[in-house]
């Protein structure tokens, strides 16, 4: 063949280097395709517009995008559970009745009506138990037995329940608990029973070991931030199935709250023992897979990013800070 055929090093030698140009501009293009948007968000330093209201542990935060407020929940001695700020970052006024020691919070919203559930972790006269309150603090529904931690062969009696997700049409979804003897998922309907429950303690799978957080796609998929498994789990909504897991990012440590961003196009995750957030691309529907990490926010050392949420109008992201004793606001560019 060499003899047939002409042999012009320089031109194999050129056409070799080409290749290799064309090949790394492919694999710059695919990777971009998920890493190029860098520095998706930034710190909005002024929000709130007055810090010094945070005077506990802030535990919790969850934002009514169709009201314009944010609820923060905050634990310590004798000060006030839950405060309330406007999204420009005013505080307009505080809570405490009947609240022990919250962990999570969620804003439920529907054309007529509006609340805020807290998962109540304390030990004393109103712990283990999920409540439903008025926009103003009025205590409207305690599910669970007040002081009484539950067994999870009762569906309604947990045992530090960690969060809550309720859907338009009032379902809703509560991991329980946060290092309690439940370990589960537990679906309820709108008037409260049980559509179904799964999970027991351990590291198999639809197994839990601190079930730590919980939100809906809009695909029809559960996710759960499987806290000590350092893992996200995913189930059907509709039949509580498990559908796949995520574990390849958490090497370094456990997912703690999970959050979608408004378009459903990434998902938010908090990591607090190395003060991180991680941005996830969201899986197409029908498929799991593994995660990919389009991009992380490196909070400050000892921040401790515990639970987040994200207003589904702006886009901004909204970070409790167990470390910090703060809330911080993420915008998008």
């Amino acid at each position: 063949l060499s003899a047939a055929v002409s042999f012009d090093p320089t031109l194999m030698e050129f056409e070799y280097y080409i290749f290799i140009f064309y090949s790394q501009v492919l694999k710059a293009e695919y990777i971009s395709s998920w890493k190029g948007e860098q520095q998706m968000y930034k710190l909005d330093i002024g929000w709130p517009k007055s810090p010094e209201h945070f005077t506990g542990q802030t535990f919790c935060v969850a934002v009514d995008s169709l009201h314009g407020l944010v609820y923060v929940g905050q634990r310590g001695d004798n000060v006030p559970k839950v405060l309330v700020f406007s999204e420009e970052g005013y505080f307009l006024h505080s809570w405490n009745d009947t609240v022990e020691m919250p962990h999570g919070i969620f804003v439920w919203n529907t054309a007529i009506e509006s609340s805020i559930w807290i998962t109540d972790v304390g030990t004393g006269k109103y712990g283990h138990t999920v409540k439903q309150y008025s926009p103003s603090g009025k205590l409207l529904r305690v599910l669970g037995t007040p002081g009484n931690a539950g067994s999870s062969l009762i569906p309604l009696q947990f045992d530090q329940p960690a969060d809550i997700f309720v859907e338009e049409t009032g379902e809703i979804y509560v991991v329980d608990g946060d290092g309690g003897m439940n370990n589960r998922l537990l679906k309820l309907s709108d008037d409260y029973k049980e559509i179904w429950l799964t999970g027991t303690n351990g590291s198999g799978i639809g197994q839990f070991r601190i079930p730590h957080s919980v939100t809906v796609d809009d695909c029809g998929r559960v996710w759960v931030a499987d806290r000590d498994n350092k893992r996200i789990q995913v189930f059907d909504k509709a039949t509580g199935e498990w559908l796949g897991s995520w574990s390849g990012c958490f090497s370094e440590d456990g997912p703690y709250s999970v959050r979608f961003t408004a378009n459903y196009k990434y998902l938010i995750v908090a990591q607090l023992n190395i003060n991180r957030l991680a941005i996830l691309a969201a899986p197409p529907v029908g498929s799991i897979g593994d995660c990919v990490m389009v991009h992380s926010v490196q909070l400050a050392d000892e921040t401790k990013p515990h639970l987040v949420d994200v207003d589904m109008k702006s886009g901004a992201v909204y970070v409790a800070e167990i470390g910090a004793q703060q809330v911080q606001r993420y915008v998008p560019l």
